[in-house]
């Protein structure tokens, strides 16, 4: 069964940064920031409360070490350091769920580094090599890199699609930097073509394949509470075989 994930947890002190709350309800999965581009330890607690409060699998999203950024600008570490970076945050997690009696259950990558990793097996293999050590799969493009160094490194990988964001024509996904409400009749559409026909449409117009098990959404745009619901609308409806 396809299962419904979400970026969240990605507030930080006094400033409140999506619509945790609104969108927990509907989604499996949530993939909680873990310090480096978003969120802080007393953020994360009350994330990992509410998911569990909801009986939500919880997942790390580890990032670059880009807070003014939120990890969004591409930087250079050398692939020792990058994995490091990763199990202090994952670990950093885990932490936070044993004190409330849960359990990790996934790593999902956060931003720029996702992109990266698609695209270069150093860094992927620094990422898988990270997940590895707490055995639950990694989160991610498949066909790219990211499947190829879970492979490598004996780590379970589940691919995702997006079905906010854009697809350009290489396959690659188009992350904004500012976010803006999300066009609802687009979003169905690309999610339908991908559950009926595992297929996306590029900017361009080429049509791809697509493999995945998961669908992500993000908590930043203004109606992310109404993609939300309607992914998880979408996905109960191809799930129960319904027209």
């Amino acid at each position: 069964m396809v299962t419904l994930n979400c970026d969240m947890g990605e507030s930080y002190g006094n400033w409140r940064f999506g619509d945790d709350a609104g969108i927990m309800p509907h989604i499996d999965c949530a993939n909680i920031a873990c310090g480096f581009h978003a969120s802080d330890p007393w953020t994360m607690r009350k994330t990992v409360r509410l998911a569990l409060s909801h009986g939500k699998q919880v997942g790390a999203h580890p990032s670059l070490p880009d807070r003014e950024g939120f990890g969004r600008r591409e930087m250079k570490l050398q692939p020792e350091e990058l994995t490091a970076a990763f199990l202090y945050q994952i670990g950093a997690l885990t932490g936070m769920l044993a004190a409330e009696g849960g359990q990790l259950s996934h790593v999902k990558p956060h931003g720029i580094i996702y992109g990266m990793a698609a695209k270069d097996m150093d860094t992927a293999r620094a990422i898988a090599a990270a997940v590895k050590p707490f055995g639950i799969p990694l989160f991610g493009m498949a066909g790219t890199c990211h499947e190829t160094a879970a492979a490598e490194l004996g780590v379970a990988f589940v691919g995702e699609f997006f079905p906010d964001l854009a697809y350009a024509p290489g396959g690659s996904l188009i992350i904004p930097r500012v976010q803006s409400a999300i066009d609802l009749t687009l979003a169905e559409h690309r999610m339908v073509g991908a559950l009926s026909r595992r297929e996306l449409v590029t900017t361009d117009g080429t049509v791809r394949p697509v493999d995945f098990d998961t669908v992500c959404i993000h908590s930043d745009p203004p109606n992310a509470r109404d993609v939300a619901a309607l992914m998880r609308r979408i996905i109960d409806t191809h799930s129960n075989g319904l027209p």
